[in-house]
């Protein structure tokens, strides 16, 4: 079986994806390829808002892969270039396939690709070498003649063979003519096949008592004029080159995969993550396992040895370091690098990684200052996605986030771009208003971020806005929504800071807990919603005052 492709790095932002995760995972997956290294690509977490399809589009750049779960699954360890054996192939086929690939077991499909079972090598061992207390059955082999033939590459010298399967008995004439006709008597002929060599006194008592096949074995002769009279008399001969033990071995496998067909009660589709996979064939004691799609053909194939296979996928996150806020699934993948600028969170990792972590206003801050170190300018449209990550995430560098080193970014990805940061700050907020454009539900999931503190969940959104005017007219249906989310999802809290990236003043929406609600002491514009002058930031303003507001309820 194939071993699985090279491993693949995924350049990955956060879940409910803003422009500047989006930004950095394209820009960070370019620095990688320009380095020279192969696999990489970014990829998306969730849907992207306007402001972010507009910039991709500006730019010349396609929207990242959408992966909303990167659980490990049972596509990602199957085995796709099976070998398998069809139900109508004698048992010999699958034997020498097992034997050429040092398999135990093969799927049995037939020609529409559906699965019908599995043969195994001791289901196999059985049939070909019985145990004594079935001693009996070793002679026997339901099979057709032509089958039995194949096997050790007879030539028949009657004519073609039969095809159709009939149970045979396997019989070597280890004696003379007289003792063999003795034993005949006991014998069924006409569901016999009788292997001998150059014997041509056993030939002639074969023939007289009406076996059904006569198996030469040696590379011995016969006599044309015997043969003429076998064929008349409706004798099957058939010359093997195999001495007769190694023929009557052979012909055990004459046998097609139908008759040795194992039930394989456990069975899968693709997306089966692995782990469920991992824990339903534990006490099992087949070898192999199918996929099948909804018609249920073979897709591919499960053994247990795939289970302690690596995964083909690791991980760079950027812009996040929680795995909260992480991709589904990131836990169960290696994780050998994180950019980001925010608080620290509590990321286990199984090994050391490179983890840079700057108090800058952006993570295509920190990226951009990556290609800066290896001395490599990004391209134009490179450089376009690391100032459009910028401006959104400092509000063009007027955010008390930024940072003197943003702004020296902004304006010179701003040359590399061939833009002004001031002029595409301009078209990016320009695009649609979010509270026009999305529905409530929307903008309270387009960029939030799940926090975990003093033992409680709780999620903090954010959108930018160039004026208040639509404000008012949203706002119950705002709360309603983030009413719903602390519900639905068991949060202690969920907020929504709606920001005037022009006036550079805020509202704070929250609901949730009423002791922690009391605890705010920002004006209060209206129920449940409070304005916070001078406020843009969650990172630096927002998110510390939030987590002191709760140590005191908690």
């Amino acid at each position: 079986m194939l071993a699985l492709a090279r491993m693949e790095t995924i350049v990955i932002g956060h879940r409910n994806p803003d422009m500047d995760s989006v930004c950095s995972a394209v820009a960070y997956a370019a620095l990688k390829e320009c380095l020279g290294e192969r696999n990489v690509r970014p990829a998306r977490a969730g849907a992207l808002n306007d402001r972010i399809a507009f910039v991709l589009e500006k730019f010349g750049v396609p929207q990242p892969a959408f992966l909303p779960d990167v659980t490990p699954r049972v596509r990602d360890f199957m085995v796709k270039d099976y070998i398998g054996i069809r139900p109508d192939q004698p048992i010999a086929e699958a034997l020498a396939r097992m034997s050429a690939k040092g398999l135990r077991a093969l799927p049995v499909v037939d020609r529409d690709g559906r699965f019908h079972g599995a043969i195994s090598e001791n289901k196999l061992l059985g049939l070909v070498m019985p145990s004594r207390g079935a001693a009996q059955r070793a002679r026997e082999v339901r099979a057709s003649l032509a089958n039995i033939a194949a096997t050790f590459e007879g030539r028949s010298l009657t004519g073609p063979l039969g095809t159709d399967e009939e149970n045979y008995a396997l019989v070597v004439a280890a004696m003379d003519a007289e003792t063999f006709a003795a034993r005949l008597k006991n014998l069924d002929p006409a569901r016999t096949v009788l292997f001998v060599g150059d014997r041509d006194n056993v030939h002639r008592t074969a023939l007289e008592g009406g076996v059904r096949a006569l198996v030469v074995t040696g590379g011995a002769a016969v006599d044309p004029v015997f043969a003429a009279e076998a064929q008349a008399r409706g004798l099957a001969v058939i010359l093997s080159a195999w001495d007769t033990a190694t023929s009557v071995i052979f012909a055990r496998g004459a046998m097609i995969a139908r008759h040795a067909l194992e039930e394989v009660p456990v069975r899968f589709d693709a997306d089966t993550p692995l782990e469920i996979a991992r824990r339903s064939v534990s006490l099992s004691n087949k070898l192999i396992f199918p996929v099948l799609d909804e018609h249920g053909r073979l897709e591919g194939i499960l053994s247990k040895s795939d289970f302690l296979k690596g995964p083909a996928r690791r991980l760079i996150l950027v812009d996040h370091n929680e795995l909260s806020q992480a991709v589904p699934g990131a836990a169960e993948l290696p994780i050998v690098e994180i950019l980001d600028h925010h608080r620290l969170g509590n990321m286990p990792t199984e090994a050391p990684i490179l983890f840079l972590n700057q108090p800058v206003g952006s993570t295509c801050t920190i990226v951009a200052d990556f290609y800066r170190r290896h001395g490599l300018a990004p391209a134009r449209p490179v450089a376009g996605l690391l100032l459009a990550g910028i401006i959104a995430d400092t509000l063009n560098g007027t955010s008390p986030t930024a940072t003197d080193t943003d702004r020296r970014f902004l304006e010179e990805l701003g040359e590399t771009a061939g833009i002004r940061a001031a002029d595409l700050a301009a078209e990016i907020f320009a695009v649609g208003s979010p509270l026009q454009t999305m529905s409530p539900a929307k903008v309270i999931e387009a960029d939030a971020k799940r926090y975990e503190e003093q033992g409680v969940a709780f999620s903090v959104a954010q959108i930018e806005e160039v004026t208040f005017a639509n404000f008012d007219a949203q706002r119950d249906h705002l709360l309603g929504a983030l009413q719903h989310r602390v519900q639905s999802e068991g949060l202690f809290f969920a907020a929504l800071l709606v920001t005037d990236i022009n006036a550079q003043n805020s509202y704070l929406l929250v609901e949730g807990n009423a002791d922690f609600r009391k605890t705010i002491s920002y004006p209060e514009h209206s129920d449940r919603v409070w304005f916070l002058e001078g406020v843009v930031s969650r990172k630096k303003q927002l998110l510390p005052y939030l987590t002191e507001c709760l140590a005191r309820v908690r």
